[in-house]
């Protein structure tokens, strides 16, 4: 563990840059502990969630995904279901669980945290809780405006995991919430 009042960078200033209703950009005037000022540029968003959905079948395990495009790196991928609610405050276990419902309509009997993980920690001040959902029941989605184009896959975890590998899914919250997973699920 480390020593939080031994912090190496100092904060001088730090002024709020563009704010959205999503997000906070900041730039920080910061020193080291040799002397060395600089500028640190910080997106702030409130908590989010990401829910590893696993249905077991008798022919085996499945993972519900979703698939969607993203602007920022101009491509559709399949992720696990994910999102927040722009309230610092929520509980998050209601979040998991209105994320689970509007992205792909499932419900889950068991909602279970894992952990909790920084997103992007370089330049991002986020926390994404990581919970698993099982006995699912399907219903309807309920979708914000920015997810009209998203779609829902029941896949095969094989399927999944050489996903994975073969670029089909690139996103690292959810490639990093299944290691999580498998570490927990050797664990019990």
């Amino acid at each position: 563990m480390h020593d939080e009042s031994r912090k190496p960078i100092r904060t001088i200033s730090s002024r709020e840059i563009y704010r959205n209703k999503w997000s906070r950009w900041r730039e920080d005037i910061i020193e080291r502990a040799n002397g060395q000022r600089g500028i640190y540029g910080v997106l702030d968003k409130d908590p989010a969630c990401i829910v590893i959905p696993i249905e077991h079948a008798a022919d085996g395990d499945y993972v519900w995904l979703v698939h969607q495009y993203r602007y920022t790196v101009g491509a559709s991928f399949y992720e696990l279901p994910q999102g927040g609610w722009e309230d610092a405050n929520v509980d998050i276990e209601e979040m998991a669980r209105g994320e689970l419902r509007e992205e792909t309509g499932l419900t889950a009997e068991l909602m279970q945290p894992i952990t909790k993980l920084w997103i992007a920690y370089g330049a991002m001040n986020q926390i994404h809780h990581v919970f698993l959902a099982e006995g699912l029941t399907q219903g309807e989605t309920d979708r914000d405006d920015e997810e009209d184009d998203m779609t829902v896959h029941r896949v095969r975890v094989e399927e999944f995991e050489a996903m994975l590998l073969d670029g089909r899914v690139m996103d690292n919250c959810t490639a990093a919430a299944w290691g999580v997973y498998l570490v927990w699920k050797r664990g019990r």
